[in-house]
């Protein structure tokens, strides 16, 4: 595994491109942890989670400005994506929150996850659209039961879920759509009493990232097909002292020479109530290389931090000391990773190999 000054890429912080406004009811709780992608109209959008009084998410649209190529503001263009459905809504919460869109070219679709935080709490859902702007809502992810693995994935929390931009062979030999997850094996938050209880065949109880397959052909038939996740394995869990509590995925996997770089986030601190917003954690941003062929099998890690929480935007805001990468885009051949920011605003850096 790699130290930061190993590892084939750096992150570079450019700074803030998204702050909540003044006077919006709608980000009075902060803006962060956005989605992005690009419009019929070739423009760069970031669809941001806008957080309103009370903790209640939303999805928006925001056309990203450049300056001499580089991001450095936005237009707001409105909601996209709010809490509607009963699954999205529970007696006291409601959001729809931490989109991620991979660009599917093999679909023809931008294809969202987020979490629909509703009445038994935050589980993945997925959406897909043609332009950004109208998304149609194929539910709730279900999970293919595998007795091998011994466990039901549907009983548990899941977040920081994404797919990967082009088809890959998964194990069985299938031509397929790779997804990463992360299940959270705390029982206890769903029904009191029963603790936290990860399955007993694991590698680690610690949250850690999963990948699921879905095969393609499937998809072709029936786009509904993309919220049955199938083939789910064990990725990749906590190695190093970043990511002490946990790790989840970013944005969508890269194609790079060194096979898919994958940008996650490594926890630590104290969690009190994982459904609660917290305050005595740390986020940081490191890094995988996953085979180019078996993405299920991870080449290279880093074993500290590619960008930590030292500005005053990632250590002061709802949620302090947070740096949370969810979307890279390519402006004019230059990488730009977005990222949440103390769980309220939105900063950019540089993506750069060495």
């Amino acid at each position: 595994m790699s130290t930061p000054d190993e590892f084939p890429y750096v992150l570079q912080r450019i700074g803030v491109v998204m702050t909540p406004e003044d006077g919006n009811p709608l980000e009075a709780e902060g803006v962060l942890n956005p989605a992005s992608g690009r419009g019929p109209d070739g423009e760069l959008y970031l669809l941001p989670r806008l957080v309103a009084e009370g903790n209640i998410s939303r999805v928006g649209l925001a056309r990203v400005n450049l300056v001499d190529g580089v991001p450095q503001s936005v237009t707001r263009e409105g909601v996209v994506l709010e809490p509607e459905r009963e699954w999205e809504i529970g007696a006291n919460n409601a959001g729809v929150e931490d989109p991620r869109i991979t660009t599917i070219p093999a679909l023809g679709l931008h294809v969202m996850t987020y979490v629909a935080f509703g009445p038994l709490g935050p589980r993945t859902a997925v959406a897909v659209s043609e332009d950004l702007r109208d998304w149609r809502r194929l539910g709730p992810v279900t999970f293919e039961y595998d007795d091998d693995l011994g466990v039901d994935l549907g009983l548990y929390h899941n977040k920081d879920t994404v797919f990967f931009p082009e088809p890959v062979i998964a194990p069985d030999g299938v031509e397929s759509l790779a997804v990463l997850h992360r299940p959270v094996w705390e029982l206890g938050e769903v029904r009191p009493g029963e603790g936290n209880r990860s399955p007993a065949r694991l590698p680690d109880p610690r949250p850690s990232i999963w990948i699921a397959f879905i095969p393609l052909a499937a998809v072709r038939d029936d786009v509904r097909e993309l919220a049955r996740w199938r083939g789910n394995r064990f990725l990749a869990g906590p190695e190093y002292s970043y990511e002490e509590l946990k790790i989840g995925g970013g944005p969508a996997p890269r194609r790079v020479p060194e096979g898919w770089l994958l940008l996650h986030h490594g926890v630590t601190g104290v969690i009190t109530n994982s459904m609660a917003q917290q305050q005595n954690v740390n986020y940081a941003a490191g890094a995988m290389i996953l085979d180019g062929d078996e993405p299920w099998r991870v080449i290279d890690r880093t074993t500290a931090p590619l960008l930590s929480a030292e500005t005053a935007d990632e250590r002061s805001g709802t949620v302090p000391n947070v740096v949370f990468p969810t979307a890279i885009e390519t402006v004019e051949g230059v990488d730009y990773v977005f990222y949440g920011m103390a769980d309220s605003k939105i900063g950019v850096a540089r993506l750069d190999r060495r």
